[in-house]
Formats: C-alpha cells, sequence, structure tokens
C-alpha cells in the first residue's frame, strides 16, 4: 500500500467466495463510493466462473460516472497466487449447496423442532459449521503461509465459530468478523425515540450503545442519544405497544416477508431480561429454548416474525444470478448506499480515520469480563492505523450470562468435531442446542445428527 495525495493506492484486497453475488456487489459499491481507497480486488472462488463473473462486474465500474475508488478486479485460480501480498482478505462463503441446507432447515422439523435461519445455531448452524470448519481450516493455513499480515474480515456464518476457527488455526492471525444486526436494533431505537418524540435523527450511528454478547445473540446494557438515556423511552413504548410491536422498515408490516418482524420478541426478551437485545427477532429466537418463540409455525406468526424456508433461498439465488447476467451483459451495477460498514473499516485501518464499530473477537481481551477467554464475542472495537482494540464492555447480567454460555460451550463441541470428525462431539453438540435440549429423547437426537450428515456427506469427509 502506498498513501499518496490524501489517498491509500495499490492496495491488495483479496475476496475469498462471492458466488452468489450478493455480498460481493456490496463490496463492489462500497469500494466503488470510497474515494480515497484504490487498488486491486484479487477473485478467488472454488466456482471459477461465478468469479469470471465478478471479475467483469466489477472492472465495468471503472466506466460508472458515479464511481470515485478505483479498482481493477482479477480472478485467481488458486488460493496460493490469490493470497500473496494480500493487505486485506474478505470472506463470504457458503458452506456446501442450499440443497445442504435445506437438509439443516427442514430436516428436524420430523421432530417438531423449528428454525427460523438455521445458519447460526440450531441442528442447521451446527451442521452448517461442520461443512465450514475444514474449509476455514485451509483458508487459515494459506493465510499464514502466504499472506500472515493481511487484516482478514469474516462475513460467513456461523460467524463464532467462523472466527474461532481462523485464531484456532493461526493464533496471530489478524481476524476480525463483522455483522449488520446491531445496526438494525439501533435503528429501532431511533424509530421508536422518533416516534414517540424524545427526539429526531435519521442517523442510527447517533445513538451510542455498549454492545455485548455472542453473534445474532448480541445485547445492549445502554443506549443513548446526545445524553438522553433511552431505556426509559424503550421500555414506555413497550409498555404502550407490546402486542402490536413496532415495524422500522418501509411501508407497513409484511408477514409474509420472512425477513421482517414487529419486534416483539425483542420487546418480550427485554421484559424479562431488562437489557435490549440487539439482532433480527429471526436470529434471537434461535438462541432461546425451543418451546418458546419457535414451538409451532402458529407460534411464530403469533410473535410476529417468520420462518425463512430454504425454497425462498433458491428462489433467490435464482434471481441473483438472473441479475449476474445482466450485469456481465453490460447493465450498470446501481451505486446506492449499502449500510454496511466494511470498506469504512478498511479505512481506518489504514490511517484514514477512526473508527468504533461492533465486532467479532476472542475474548483474549476480556473485552467481556464474565465469559471464557476462547469464547468469541461481539463488543464494540476501536479502528485505527494497522490496529483493531476492542472496547471494554463489562460483564453479562448474570441471568444473561445463563443464556449466552450453553451456546459458547457448544461453539467449543461444534469446532472440535468438525476438526476431528468426532460423532460423540456432535451428538452432545445436538443435545445441549437450546433448540433441542429437553424436547427430544437422546436416541431421537443422535438419530437426527446421523441422519443429517448423510444429508449433507458430500461435504462431510471427517465422518466418513
Amino acid at each position: 500500500m502506498n498513501y499518496k495525495d490524501g489517498k491509500m493506492t495499490d492496495i491488495k484486497l483479496t475476496y475469498i467466495g462471492g458466488g452468489s453475488r450478493g455480498w460481493a456487489w456490496t463490496l463492489m459499491t462500497d469500494l466503488a463510493k470510497c474515494p480515497d481507497l484504490s487498488g486491486e480486488v484479487a477473485l478467488y472462488d472454488i466456482d471459477i466462473n461465478a468469479a469470471k463473473a465478478n471479475e467483469t462486474i466489477g472492472n465495468a465500474l471503472k466506466n460508472n460516472k458515479d464511481a470515485v475508488g478505483k479498482w481493477d478486479y482479477k480472478v485467481y485460480e488458486s488460493l496460493e497466487t490469490a493470497l500473496t501480498d494480500a493487505d486485506f482478505v474478505v470472506i463470504s462463503i457458503l458452506p456446501g449447496t442450499f440443497d445442504e441446507m435445506e437438509a439443516d432447515v427442514h430436516m428436524p422439523e420430523r421432530l417438531g423442532i423449528y428454525q427460523s435461519v438455521g445458519d447460526t445455531a440450531g441442528p442447521g448452524g451446527i451442521m452448517r459449521a461442520q461443512r465450514t470448519i475444514p474449509m476455514y481450516v485451509e483458508i487459515a493455513k494459506a493465510i499464514e503461509k502466504y499472506s500472515p499480515e493481511a487484516w482478514v474480515i469474516n462475513y460467513t456464518n456461523p460467524m463464532s465459530v467462523c472466527v474461532k476457527t481462523l485464531y484456532h488455526v493461526f493464533p496471530k492471525i489478524k481476524a476480525f468478523g463483522c455483522c449488520h444486526e446491531v445496526f438494525g436494533t439501533q435503528k429501532v431505537l431511533m424509530g421508536i425515540m422518533n416516534r414517540s418524540g424524545v427526539a429526531k435523527t435519521d442517523n442510527f450511528h447517533d445513538i451510542k450503545i455498549n454492545v455485548l454478547g455472542i453473534n445474532h445473540f448480541t445485547w445492549f446494557d445502554a443506549a443513548s442519544y446526545k445524553g438522553i438515556d433511552l431505556f426509559p423511552v424503550y421500555r414506555k413504548f413497550i409498555e404502550e405497544h407490546f402486542e402490536e410491536g413496532f415495524f422500522s422498515g418501509a411501508g407497513s408490516f409484511d408477514e409474509g416477508n420472512t425477513f421482517e418482524c414487529l419486534n416483539r420478541v425483542k420487546f418480550d426478551l427485554f421484559m424479562k431480561y431488562g437489557n435490549i437485545a440487539a439482532a433480527g427477532d429471526r436470529h434471537l429466537v434461535e438462541f432461546m429454548p425451543g418451546d418458546i418463540y419457535l414451538k409451532d409455525p402458529e407460534t411464530v406468526k403469533s410473535w410476529g416474525f417468520g420462518l425463512t424456508p430454504v425454497s425462498w433461498r433458491k428462489k433467490d439465488l435464482e434471481n441473483r444470478l438472473r441479475k449476474s447476467r445482466e450485469l456481465e451483459a453490460g447493465k450498470p451495477l446501481t451505486l446506492k448506499e449499502t449500510g454496511e460498514e466494511g470498506v469504512s473499516l478498511i479505512r481506518a485501518i489504514c490511517g484514514l480515520g477512526d473508527v468504533i464499530s461492533n465486532v467479532n473477537l476472542p475474548n483474549y481481551a476480556k473485552q467481556i469480563s464474565n465469559l471464557p477467554e476462547s469464547a468469541v464475542v461481539e463488543t464494540n472495537a476501536f479502528f485505527a492505523r494497522n490496529s483493531v482494540r476492542p472496547v471494554y464492555a463489562g460483564a453479562l447480567d448474570d441471568k444473561i450470562k445463563a443464556l449466552v454460555m450453553p451456546h459458547v460451550e457448544n461453539h467449543e463441541r461444534t469446532m472440535q468435531a468438525a476438526l476431528n470428525g468426532d460423532r460423540k462431539l456432535l451428538y452432545d453438540a445436538f443435545k445441549y442446542d437450546r433448540l433441542i435440549h429437553g424436547r427430544i429423547s437422546d436416541a431421537s437426537s443422535m438419530k437426527l445428527a446421523d441422519d443429517m450428515v448423510a444429508a449433507t456427506k458430500k461435504y462431510l469427509p471427517q465422518y466418513e
């Protein structure tokens, strides 16, 4: 990298994955809109045709009148060449296909176990991790060998286990995980504050928060706007609007859109535990006992969120591939705000402005004082030139810690099971998962694990 005339140039940013296009287009858009970074985006994907499509789309941005960031996109056929001399590495992969995810999400339904996402917790999250972790072992070893000083940004789920694996394989790696779920809860707080007439802002970053927890099961124990404590505002709104909830999207709530919610789960968790749960309701519910919010589809509907069937994801993939073909053929990529912070964090690490944002890191600094150092936790961190320093968040409330710790313990079981092909640890991970625990017999849980391994065996050679 070189600094000249207020800009950082000659950056090599390696993008691993991106075949599903969505995250790749987000990165392309944000890089094109950033005026003080430029360089090369090295594209590597096991589906080389997907990488070539992104190469064509990315390079076409040079002709976009709104593109102020100048980047060359180039496909590499090996991890070695893609990673050599990389300054930054972005990882966004789909472990397997949506056929495997279909087994993850829907096979447990035969036992009355429903999952609203199926990529982080629950039996679906555990099985997704079994496919992902071996891939992350290979990636971490390659980074250690070919670009040990690179900063690594992970977007792949299950986030906590992916970051945990990177550090397990390469302890000196400079990696962190990014997730936008916290931003959504800041927007909810902003909307409630605006509607309540307490104050007005249209920038959710104005809502200052203390973040602590684990990815997709994150909490705020403090939230304010220009000195105004938002906890009383939030509590009053819940007391007055619990049944109707709060929809923070544009227009009105569409219960057919499985990515929308009424935030009633957040409201319920706040009234029970006193802190603000800071992820989408469809993620939060998978960390709670399965007989509360995910008992059955009728219960799900009553709480104002939805189950995301994999059939929807397959249809969405068809739409994205169609869009990819259109972009390859010359249709311009629309450059609009994405709401992601990855490029802002890269700018900060390059020394072009400090940033505080929530990220996932090992708890080595005890940024959450009452969770183990081995846990990968989500807190705020301070980004500055060549550094990412976690911000001390304090201790989780004891009642919330009791909810979080089973998942922290299961992250270790899940990782070790995948690393060693250890079916006993896999059985234990299923047994102690909150959606399963106490709801079906151990024998049924073990059979479910075996059947889910068999259904996705193509990507699970460690269990042969």
